[in-house]
């Protein structure tokens, strides 16, 4: 059984930071893909920010040079460091995985429940 489980988020004013991490838990072999998602009230989930294996990051226009996500992986921790937030931030972000149980195995994509994270004018 695979598990992730984001903490971090909360409440802050407009121009704050907040991190977001996401522990992974149970019997993986190997992360191939990481990403956060957010879904604002009414909206459907949208894409934030990604990063495969090797490092490489990418990320949505509307938080580039704001966000940055990051990865231990002695931990099994992703990470979205948040810097300053704007009201339209607002929303439940999502830690996805996208990961092999064993080795050559297929890959199987893994969500946590989400957190909440509200920036306020």
């Amino acid at each position: 059984q695979v598990q992730l489980v984001e903490s971090g988020g909360g409440s802050v004013q407009a121009g704050g930071s907040l991190r977001l991490s996401c522990a992974v838990s149970g019997s993986i072999f190997s992360i191939n893909n990481m990403a956060w998602y957010r879904q604002a009230p009414g909206n459907q989930r949208e894409w934030v920010a990604s990063r495969t294996s090797g490092g490489a990051s990418n990320y949505a226009d509307s938080v580039k040079g704001r966000f940055a996500i990051s990865r231990d992986a002695t931990e099994n921790l992703v990470y979205l460091q948040m810097n300053n937030l704007k009201p339209e931030d607002t929303a439940v972000y999502y830690c996805y995985i996208q990961a092999r149980r064993v080795s050559g195995g297929k890959r199987n994509d893994y969500w946590g429940q989400g957190t909440q994270v509200t920036v306020s004018s």
